[in-house]
């Protein structure tokens, strides 16, 4: 357990420096990047909810509301309130942070070809099968956790 615990922090600490630099080259943070990252993920059309952003992200909807502002000052979102309920705002890509996110689709496929080059389609479904499963646990371990300390 200590091992596989030591390798998603590894992986976790490799992959913050991989979306910082991402984020970096289209001028903004690697949280923005990666509210871009759930946008890019969760819209269907209509736009994405600032909640289902912040569910995705495991961060509070108030700092999705303050990011998005600036994305949006910046060019890389549009938002509007959602038509059955002018108290959520969709937020949607703009055609510019499509744009830049798409000169960036080559460098990924060929980083994410090298991250996982040892593995086929069957392991790789196998694996996210198993780190769901490990992810579920995990949240109720931390909720048991939280109910022991207080």
């Amino acid at each position: 357990i200590r091992d596989f615990i030591w390798n998603v922090v590894e992986i976790h600490a490799q992959l913050d420096d991989i979306h910082t630099s991402w984020a970096g080259l289209l001028g903004i943070t690697q949280p923005q990047w990666l509210i871009l990252m759930a946008i890019t993920e969760l819209d269907q059309g209509q736009g994405v909810a600032g909640t289902d952003i912040a569910n995705k992200l495991r961060v509070h909807p108030a700092f999705v509301t303050n990011q998005t502002k600036i994305l949006e000052k910046g060019g890389f979102l549009s938002r509007r309130p959602a038509a059955n309920d002018a108290r959520f705002v969709l937020m949607s890509l703009t055609a510019k942070a499509t744009t830049d996110i798409e000169q960036l689709s080559k460098r990924r496929l060929a980083l994410n070809s090298t991250m996982f080059n040892d593995l086929d389609e069957k392991t790789l479904a196998d694996m996210n099968t198993a780190l769901a499963k490990i992810a579920k646990n995990a949240r109720l371990a931390a909720r048991l956790l939280a109910i022991d300390v207080s």
